[in-house]
């Protein structure tokens, strides 16, 4: 095949240059109109737009634009008749005087006549790489044959069948679901209008090129006009050529097979990498097994009995169904109540219709049966995206071809409701903060919402009424297993293996999106099952799990190997290089404090490093991951990537632990039970570990120090949603003559702090997470009473309902007292005091603990600072503030803190192993 790469820039070309070519524009549809916008923004002149004639009362978009322009229009139904010019035409199309023909996505034949009258002759658009493909039907035929690249070719028409010479080429991959439609939203049409420009600057700047076609490689297929063309043969196509034939066809004609004796035309196919689903058996014509109507769409067999997967149906009728509802009833589409803003949408939609369509538009009115066209349809999607700011799917149209199905569907995609990948899961609906939230309750495996095989059940308290939100289903050793064997086939089989570094990242930037979309429910739910304060969890817990995404996405195709000189093996040489690749199957087990902020440490770098997850969160707060993992299906993750199992740490964490397929645990929790992890894992396959655990992280606070900053970033160093964070600082030890004063400020500022719900706005400070910490915070408390150390304030339970604990605050902590060594993970300010030039003692008091996460020192002495920087035994160090994580800033600890990083670019390293491989030549 002829590969020709003129990706040439746009030539900066003098406005005296461009005006010289006098442009005829022959073509139609939206991608015409694009082209005829951009040459006249170069500066060309268009003399004459040559188009088809209309449609009923419809006309063609082209010759629309050129009108409001005062632009000749010139209609013809035909160019010649029986081989020859119609003289008449010929004469229309010579009064224009034009210098160049441009044909952009031209159906009809034009003959010699016009194509060389020109004295620059003709530029014609192709949607190949010619010679490949010639023909009307090739973009379909590069599809059907399954060909890795696509793209387009601008050549000068000749009198062959696109044969003329080449003046540029460009190129695109296809990526294995790729569909017509695809295709040419995401390549041939935004890059096809662009270089169409592109090509005419060069015919004015005397720069084109005109390559000769070779007839090596050459190809020409037959147009798809004629229905056995798209007739599905079972018996000559496995499961990969059957794919590629379905979605070759997805636009038009639309592959066909007899369902039950039924005509079907099949749209939205998809490679099937796991284990076939249960369902209803479907008998089809040729194919030696029943297909199977399942929760996702029907799945078809190859001659190979490999399985796909189509998601679309359409009957001789011309309507469409979700494959998935396949001899079901159809349901209607559920009632919604517009706002005020939606009811200007659907106007405005109306008018889009209107101007498609030329006649009064009503709720009852088809969009086909008055008279539209495939091209009305890709017209339609790209209006709404351009005027409405709504993006929809061309399968949309065809599933809702009438007026007030359709405007449904509009006002669902512009609430943020995906009308792809279908997801069936038995949901928890709360109204509540504004919002009606909606959230699914059951594990997630595979991209499937699935029940539990024990029938045990999670109950999900809200922390701030005691009240329960909630029951969520409870995963199962099995449970795990199935989960495990979804990833493991995805990494190894799947279509998430076979997609390249910056596709992925491009899922991960999608995700990322949607839970920005969706931030307000997301942070709500945190703020129901956790107890975080609404506002931290919106800014915090959901704002930087979104920032983790987008940052992990980008690392996507960035993950480099290395050459590495060796001595040769004479007289040959020899080269070495190193690859990192994906560790594979990977376990998370996540703590309860809010669950968005510890996942996303782990869980977004797994994409990147293309390792597929099984996720547990916390028993008792596992709502926003299970909301994440329906976002993850919308965001066209594909199944087995990401799977969610809530569940009790003694039966599903330490499944995950000693599961032989998961190749890498990242477990945040207690010592105690990293401990159990790192035995459990040693045993099962020596899997790798990455641990965050306890810390007791201590806060040097100098006399010197800027007094107001310390005391507000101590505070929050300490009470930080409500204690529940791992790098809380744990014990602050401050200069003897600043003492009385920091905790004086402190206490003042205790006193002003609201505890409330904390879905009110004007909240601090919300519940503890859980009743049984509450309870040891209160017993922790007692402790440092019962030792000696002074309450200042706090230590006992609100008396209000909820798990409201006060702020408190400890001073005259010894440091053999227990609250100086143990953690609280509550809202306990541990006081200790050092006397001035006792650096090297404060450090020394400040490493004596076997927890090393994170420490702090504020001074206005920098060299001070270096020098404890330098000395503190802790994974973090903040000078001058606390809490300042950031996403691309590695975080992780020292001694029984745990190890591994989290964050940044070190934290890639984690989930990947490096091959080195040796060539000797």
């Amino acid at each position: 095949m002829l590969s020709v790469h003129q990706f040439v820039r746009r030539f900066s070309t003098s406005q005296s240059m461009l005006s010289k070519l006098r442009i005829a524009i022959i073509g139609q549809s939206t991608f015409a109109s694009g082209v005829y916008k951009l040459l006249r923004q170069d500066g060309h002149k268009v003399v004459g737009v040559f188009t088809v004639p209309d449609q009923g009362n419809r006309e063609d978009p082209l010759a629309s634009v050129a009108k409001e322009d005062s632009i000749k229009v010139f209609k013809f139904p035909r160019w010649r008749q029986k081989g020859k010019v119609l003289p008449d035409v010929l004469d229309q199309y010579k009064s224009v005087d034009a210098n160049l023909n441009v044909l952009p996505f031209c159906t009809q034949f034009i003959p010699m006549d016009v194509i060389n009258y020109p004295e620059n002759q003709s530029i014609c658009y192709h949607p190949s790489l010619l010679p490949c493909h010639r023909g009307m039907s090739s973009i379909n035929w590069t599809l059907i044959h399954g060909d890795k690249k696509a793209g387009f070719t601008i050549f000068w028409a000749d009198d062959g069948l696109d044969t003329g010479p080449i003046l540029l080429q460009k190129e695109c991959e296809v990526y294995p679901d790729d569909t017509v439609d695809s295709l040419y939203n995401r390549f041939l049409y935004p890059e096809g209008m662009k270089a169409m420009a592109e090509a005419v600057n060069m015919v004015a700047n005397g720069t084109a090129h005109r390559i000769p076609q070779s007839e090596e490689g050459a190809t020409y297929e037959s147009a798809l006009t004629k229905k056995e063309l798209s007739e599905i043969k079972f018996d000559q196509l496995n499961a990969e050529q059957l794919h590629n034939f379905i979605r070759g066809m997805d636009k038009v004609p639309g592959a066909w097979t007899h369902l039950n004796g039924q005509f079907v035309r099949v749209y939205g196919s998809r490679i099937w990498s796991v284990p076939v689903p249960s369902g209803q058996e479907v008998t089809v014509e040729g194919m030696k097994q029943p297909a199977i109507v399942h929760k996702e769409g029907l799945v078809l067999f190859g001659n190979d009995g490999k399985p796909i997967n189509v998601q679309k149906l359409m009957f001789e009728d011309g309507k469409m169904i979700n494959a998935a509802k396949y001899g079901q009833s159809q349901d209607e589409i559920q009632e919604i109540e517009l706002t005020e803003e939606e009811l200007k949408l659907a106007d405005s939609v109306k008018s889009i219709w209107t101007g498609i369509l030329n006649l009064q538009v009503s709720d009852e009115t088809d969009f086909f049966k008055s008279g539209a066209g495939s091209m009305d349809v890709a017209r339609l999607v790209e209006e709404l995206k351009e005027k409405c700011n709504v993006q929809l799917e061309n399968e949309d149209v065809y599933l809702s071809t009438v007026f007030k199905e359709f405007i449904k569907i509009v006002v669902l995609k512009s609430r943020g409701v995906s009308s792809g990948p279908l997801l069936d899961f038995d949901s928890v609906k709360i109204k509540t903060n504004n919002l009606d939230l909606e959230f699914p309750r059951q594990l997630f495996i595979n991209n499937q919402f699935v029940d539990s095989t024990n029938d045990k059940k999670l109950k999900s308290i809200d922390p701030s009424s005691e009240k329960l939100l909630c029951e969520v289903e409870s995963a199962s050793r099995q449970d795990v297993h199935k989960a495990v064997m979804a990833a493991k086939v995805a990494f190894e089989e799947g279509e998430w293996s076979k997609i390249n570094a910056r596709d992925r990242g491009r899922l991960m930037y999608r995700l990322a999106d949607l839970m920005d979309e969706h931030k307000e429910e997301l942070a709500t739910l945190e703020s129901l099952d956790s107890g975080a304060v609404y506002t931290l969890a919106l800014k915090t817990h959901v704002g930087m799990s979104i920032d983790t995404w987008r940052y992990f996405g980008g690392w996507c195709d960035k993950i480099q190997g290395s050459t590495i000189p060796i001595n040769h093996a004479r007289p040959n040489r020899n080269l070495t290089f190193t690859k990192k690749e994906p560790i594979g199957v990977c376990g998370i087990v996540t703590p309860w404090q809010c669950f968005l902020q510890q996942c996303k440490q782990p869980s977004s770098k797994r994409p990147s490093s293309m390792g597929n997850f099984v996720l547990k969160p916390a028993q008792v707060s596992p709502l926003s991951a299970l909301k994440l993992a329906e976002l993850s299906v919308y965001a066209g993750f594909p199944p087995g990537v990401i799977n969610i199992l809530p569940g009790t740490g003694s039966v599903c964490g330490q499944a995950i632990a000693d599961h032989p397929d998961i190749r890498k645990l990242g477990f945040t929790g207690s010592t105690l039970i990293g401990q159990q992890i790192m035995k459990s894992c040693a045993s099962s396959n020596l899997k790798r570990v990455s641990l965050e655990l306890g810390g007791k992280s201590p806060l040097i606070i100098f006399s010197d120090c800027d007094m107001d900053r310390a005391v507000r970033q101590g505070m929050g160093g300490v009470f930080f949603n409500k204690g529940e964070n791992c790098i809380a600082a744990g014990r602050l030890f401050i200069e003897e003559s600043i003492h009385d004063e920091f905790v004086k400020k402190v206490v003042e500022e205790i006193k002003k702090m609201v505890i409330g719900h904390p879905l009110d706005r004007s909240t601090a400070h919300g519940p503890q997470n859980h009743k049984a910490h509450l309870d040891k915070l209160v017993e922790y408390c007692d402790i440092g009473v019962k030792e000696g150390a002074t309450l200042v304030c706090g230590g006992k339970r609100v008396k209000r309902p909820g798990f409201f604990f006060e702020p408190t605050v400890f001073t005259d902590v010894q440091d053999d007292m227990y609250i100086a060594k143990e953690e609280s993970f509550g809202p306990v300010m541990i006081v200790s005091k050092f006397k001035e030039s006792e650096i090297d003692d404060v450090i020394k008091r400040a490493n004596s603990t076997e927890f090393g996460l994170a420490s702090g020192v504020f001074t206005r002495d920098l060299s001070k600072a270096m020098y404890v920087s330098d000395r503190i035994d802790a994974g973090t160090c903040f000078i001058n503030c606390y809490n300042k994580t950031d996403v691309a800033a590695p975080f992780g600890g020292f001694k029984q803190s745990g190890f591994g990083k989290d964050l940044g670019e070190a934290a890639l390293n984690e989930y990947l192993r490096i091959k080195c491989v040796t060539v000797e030549y």
